[in-house]
C-alpha cells in the first residue's frame, strides 16, 4: 500500500488529494518552485520578494471578491457563513503585507497605485471567470489551489533540511503560512473540495475539475515567476 504523503492536505481518496495527483508536475511546479525553494533557504533577492508581495497584495483584493462571489454561489446557510468568514480571513492575509510594505517606506496608498502586471491579471480574472460562468464547486476549484498550496508550501519549507529558519530574512512569511491557524485554514479548504465533490458530482467532472486544478497550479507558477524576473 501506497505511503500517506505527510504534504498533502484532504482526505486519502477525496476529491482534493485526487486533482492534486492528477495534476502532478503542474502541482509540484507550483509548490516547490524556484521562487519557494530560495525562500525557503533565504537566497531570494529582497527586489524579487519585494514585488511578489506587492503584487499578491493585489491579487488578495480579487481574491476576496471572488471569495464573496462563493457567498453568493453557495448551497447552504452555513456555506454562506463559512465563505463570508473566508472574505475577512483574506482581508486579514493583506495585513501581512502591509507590515512589510511599512517596512520598506511603503503605504497602503503608494502599493494599491502599483498597475497590475499581467500575471495577477490573467490569475486573478480567471478566478472570477470559472465563478461567474460555473457553479459553487467550478469556483472552489479555481480558489483551493492558493489557499491549500500556500500551506503545503509552508510544509514543504518547513521539511526543507537547507531551510534555516533562524536565520531566514523571510522567516515572519513562512510562519505565518505555517502556523496553525492558516494550516487549519488550508485544510479545511481541501475538506470542502472533497465534501462538494460528493455532493455536487466531482467524480462526472471530474476531467474538466483537473484540468482547472491545473491551470490554477500554472497561474501560481506564472505568479512566482514574475518575482525571479523583476530581481
Amino acid at each position: 500500500m501506497q505511503a500517506a504523503d505527510p504534504l498533502a492536505f484532504g482526505a486519502e481518496g477525496g476529491l482534493f488529494r485526487r486533482l492534486r495527483d492528477t495534476a502532478g508536475a503542474d502541482w509540484t511546479g507550483y509548490t516547490w518552485h524556484p521562487f519557494v525553494q530560495r525562500l525557503s533557504d533565504g537566497t531570494l533577492p529582497l527586489k524579487a520578494f519585494q514585488h511578489y508581495l506587492i503584487q499578491d497584495y493585489l491579487f488578495l483584493i480579487h481574491f476576496a471578491r471572488a471569495k464573496a462571489l462563493a457567498v453568493v454561489k453557495g448551497e447552504s446557510l452555513e456555506a454562506m457563513r463559512a465563505k463570508a468568514a473566508g472574505v475577512l480571513a483574506i482581508l486579514d492575509e493583506t495585513k501581512l503585507h502591509l507590515r512589510f510594505c511599512a517596512e520598506w517606506g511603503l503605504s497602503e496608498a503608494e502599493v494599491t497605485r502599483v498597475p497590475e502586471t499581467a500575471e495577477t491579471v490573467s490569475y486573478t480574472r480567471w478566478v472570477m471567470d470559472r465563478g461567474l460562468a460555473g457553479d459553487i464547486l467550478d469556483l472552489e476549484i479555481a480558489l483551493a489551489p492558493c489557499t491549500v498550496g500556500y500551506g503545503e508550501v509552508a510544509r514543504r519549507i518547513m521539511a526543507d533540511p537547507a531551510c534555516d529558519l533562524a536565520n531566514n530574512p523571510y522567516r515572519s512569511w513562512i510562519e505565518a503560512y505555517a502556523a496553525e491557524d492558516y494550516q487549519a485554514l488550508a485544510q479545511s479548504a481541501a475538506a470542502r473540495i472533497d465534501f462538494l465533490g460528493v455532493t455536487h458530482g466531482g467524480d462526472a467532472r471530474f476531467n474538466r475539475l483537473a484540468a482547472d486544478f491545473a491551470e490554477a497550479a500554472r497561474l501560481e507558477q506564472r505568479f512566482w515567476q514574475q518575482g525571479l524576473v523583476a530581481a
